[in-house]
């Protein structure tokens, strides 16, 4: 289950709540070369790993897929995905466009979810609330969510996430997944 959205679109607070309501499910904790931020923790947020040896699992084809995003590496490791499938009825990650369409490519089977924002003026409001970051960081990564918007077209599906309106999103989203569930069951 894949859960993208611009930076400040609202996927963790939404795969947090999915966590909740949907008994063995679990997040897929990808990894990053960037350093952690305030207060996040090696393996339950991100594996974090210096730019040199996410290269050398590119190298090492220890990756599902990966991508480059704001200048760090991201991307899913081979091993925790397949442990995750194996032992969780229900498999979610946070996953970019680029990430999303490198799944495609490699044909593992997954339902995708874009998170929309309402307005892109909303959204840089949610990115600076945020804070730790600068006004040219802002506006790049202003840049990549239109780049992103654009390409997340052909998505399972597009939901707006509301400002104010958070629950209605989970909801919205939880009712995708239980229908999907129920197909697969039949």
């Amino acid at each position: 289950m894949v859960i993208s959205s611009p930076s400040g679109g609202g996927k963790d607070a939404v795969i947090n709540a999915l966590l909740n309501i949907f008994p063995g499910s679990t997040r897929l904790v990808t990894t990053t070369s960037r350093p952690p931020r305030p207060g996040q923790k090696n393996g339950v947020d991100y594996h974090f790993v210096s730019q040199k040896k996410f290269e050398e699992k590119i190298k090492n084809n220890e990756l599902v897929e990966y991508n480059i995003y704001a200048e760090n590496y991201y991307g899913t490791e081979s091993q925790y995905l397949k442990n995750d499938l194996a032992h969780n009825n229900l498999v979610l990650t946070q996953i970019e466009v680029n990430g999303k369409h490198n799944l495609d490519k490699s044909a593992i089977p997954h339902l995708s979810i874009f998170l929309l924002p309402e307005s892109l003026d909303i959204l840089k409001k949610r990115i600076t609330k945020r804070g730790g970051i600068t006004p040219a960081i802002i506006e790049k990564r202003m840049q990549i969510a239109k780049n992103e918007i654009a390409k997340s077209r052909d998505y399972d599906y597009q939901i707006v996430n509301k400002e104010g309106k958070l629950n209605e999103t989970i909801d919205r989203v939880a009712q995708i997944i239980q229908a999907r569930l129920a197909a697969s069951h039949t």
